[in-house]
């Protein structure tokens, strides 16, 4: 079997948010790269899991960005994918990557295409059906859970109020999100060995991008606090209703 895993790069949980250009741009000075949780703690885990149950499973990467993805394309290595793929693009459309993708896929004529359920800087949500539409692939969403069982993949998907368990024949992609697997931490043998695990850096194929960016904002800064004396429970009544607006 062949595992395609989509990687992406997204700022630390802990990183300033700045915008530059007139706000039509993230100001990256500065900014540690990580790459995206749903991505890798779900997605990737799950498919190194997958491998490890069957050695014969090929596990590859793909990254839809610029160079400076590459540490972030070889800590996913040193965990354990067997190659990774660099588009060579930094545009930012989701539908324009996910036909980067999809190529990519197509090419490699992959079984199973795991993505995470969104990033955690855009929350799209979007890249896995798109990449599955262009593929003409059944897509299950939000998965926490992925077994194969007589050549076919069983997924449990959460829905409103409960669980929803689905089965599909591969090939098929398939986001994932916190239940799929269990973080893991890269140890020596897997830094040692990623630092000569093929890199393939490749140019992107032409794709129309369908959305653009008009300008970013900031939430409003939080309003300082009010204390109100214990002795006027009318003044506290009258700012939930008037001002915080909760009764």
């Amino acid at each position: 079997m062949k595992i395609l895993v989509c990687i992406s790069k997204t700022p630390d949980t802990t990183a300033k948010i700045a915008f530059a250009d007139n706000n039509t741009k993230f100001a990256a000075d500065g900014v540690q790269w990580i790459i995206n949780p749903y991505d890798e703690w779900y997605a990737l885990v799950r498919a190194i899991e997958l491998k490890e149950a069957d050695p014969s499973t090929v596990l590859h990467l793909v990254n839809v960005g610029t160079a400076d993805s590459e540490p972030i394309i070889r800590k996913a290595l040193a965990l354990g994918g067997d190659e990774a793929i660099r588009v060579n693009s930094d545009n930012s459309d989701s539908y324009n990557i996910a036909s980067q993708i999809a190529a990519i896929a197509k090419e490699g004529n992959y079984d199973l295409v795991f993505t995470g359920k969104e990033t955690i800087d855009y929350n799209g949500s979007s890249i896995g059906g798109m990449v599955a539409e262009l593929l003409d692939l059944p897509y299950v969403s939000h998965a926490i859970k992925f077994d194969l069982e007589a050549g076919k993949a069983v997924v449990v998907r959460e829905i409103e109020g409960g669980e929803e368990t689905d089965k599909v024949a591969l090939p098929a992609v398939v986001s994932c999100q916190k239940g799929m697997a269990e973080q893991r931490i890269p140890n020596m043998k897997g830094i040692m060995s990623a630092r000569t695990k093929p890199l393939k850096v490749t140019e992107p194929v032409a794709a129309d991008s369908l959305t653009s960016v008009v300008t970013f904002d900031l939430p409003p800064a939080k309003a300082g606090v009010k204390l109100v004396s214990a002795d006027q429970p009318e003044e506290l009544v009258r700012l939930l209703h008037e001002e915080a607006r909760v009764i």
